[in-house]
């Protein structure tokens, strides 16, 4: 039986290195040519459990500590928080002695499941399968495969064999390799709340896309504010009449990456663009106006093809591009050379000088799940 990690690495916080979301290299390393992935067939029933985990993310109640390790060029990086879940209410974390905050209820399958969307892009581009079980903090678990056409894995995932909840999940690359591993390294299945006082305190570090030219101040604000912010879901009628007055919302990126949701900054403003295989996720923040490379001081400068990209890497990867009057922001979990490629891909080209004009976007770090 193949354990996960043992219940003693679990409460020690050790967990496999590894990167949450795909980059353009990693994805394209995931995939392969799509043909005969699309021909792979998957078994129902390992369907059917990552459809139950994305369902026990909302229904279960559960707390305890979760973390995200991501790999890049031979370095680890890690977070860890403290979680809350409790039915109908949200979720609650706490990651120190400050950084505390609120997702609503409609985060919860980002945060320890699958969503309808990118199940149904896993399924279309990767073969679904059983493996055998085995156990991670202690807790009997399923264990499923995404796995190529070659029938390598290319992901895993835990289920808790009691709740259905996801435990671990990882993303692994073409050497068999983790890239991204995420999960929990406690967890007790109650409804207790990590703090009794509302979460609604500012959360540090929320600013505006970095090098964009601002027209107004700064703002911070609080995680329950910011969900607000990026609530306003689009549908396929309002994305077409944004394309119509010349916003770039590419439906494909290279490596199999699908556009899978778009929303809207309030006041419309800027476009928070997902992007996903099924196991690789991709955030592109798109907005009007020019880059301030002033404001790009301390990031590296990379110059490919006639096209000058910013980039950044800790945790997540950045990449920040510009073209066509508009500024490109990638984030991403995964290796930097995806950030890098998909900033490289998005639509270039120069316009009208009275197009240069530039608004602050705000509140782009918070627009990422704080968990993973």
């Amino acid at each position: 039986m193949r354990r996960a990690t043992s219940p003693g690495r679990c409460r020690r916080g050790a967990v496999l290195a590894g990167g949450i979301a795909g980059a353009l290299a990693l994805a394209m390393a995931l995939s392969g040519d799509p043909a005969p992935a699309r021909r792979a067939r998957s078994d129902p029933g390992a369907v059917g459990l990552l459809r139950t985990a994305a369902d026990a993310a909302r229904r279960v109640p559960y707390e305890g500590r979760r973390f995200l390790t991501t790999r890049s060029g031979g370095r680890d990086a890690t977070s860890r928080v403290a979680v809350s879940h409790t039915p109908g209410a949200g979720i609650r974390y706490r990651s120190g002695p400050s950084g505390q905050g609120y997702r609503p209820e409609s985060a919860a399958g980002d945060t320890t499941g699958f969503t309808p969307a990118t199940l149904a892009l896993l399924t279309r581009n990767y073969s679904v399968v059983r493996a055998p079980d085995a156990s991670v903090c202690g807790r009997p678990a399923r264990v499923v495969e995404a796995r190529r056409a070659d029938g390598s894995p290319a992901g895993r995932f835990w289920i808790d064999r009691e709740t259905g909840l996801m435990l671990h999940r990882e993303l692994i690359d073409a050497t068999g390799r983790p890239v991204v591993a995420t999960g929990f390294t406690e967890i007790s299945f109650t409804a207790s709340p990590l703090e009794p006082s509302p979460l609604s305190r500012p959360l540090g570090g929320l600013s505006r896309f970095p090098g964009a030219n601002a027209g107004s101040p700064a703002e911070s604000t609080s995680v329950r504010d910011t969900a607000s912010t990026w609530g306003e879901k689009l549908d396929g009628e309002r994305l077409a009449g944004l394309r119509d007055r010349g916003w770039p919302v590419p439906d494909e990126l290279p490596g199999r990456l699908t556009l899978y949701e778009a929303r809207r900054e309030s006041r419309g403003g800027a476009l928070h663009l997902s992007y996903s295989d099924g196991l690789a996720a991709v955030s592109v923040f798109v907005q009007r106006g020019s880059l301030d490379e002033r404001g790009m001081a301390g990031w590296q400068r990379t110059a490919r093809r006639g096209r000058t990209v910013f980039r950044r890497e800790a945790l997540r990867r950045w990449a920040v591009s510009a073209g066509n009057g508009y500024v490109y922001t990638v984030v991403t979990d995964a290796p930097q050379s995806t950030a890098t490629a998909v900033a490289l891909s998005m639509p270039r080209g120069s316009a009208p000088p009275w197009k240069r004009v530039s608004r602050g976007a705000r509140r782009l770090a918070a627009a990422a799940n704080p968990f993973d």
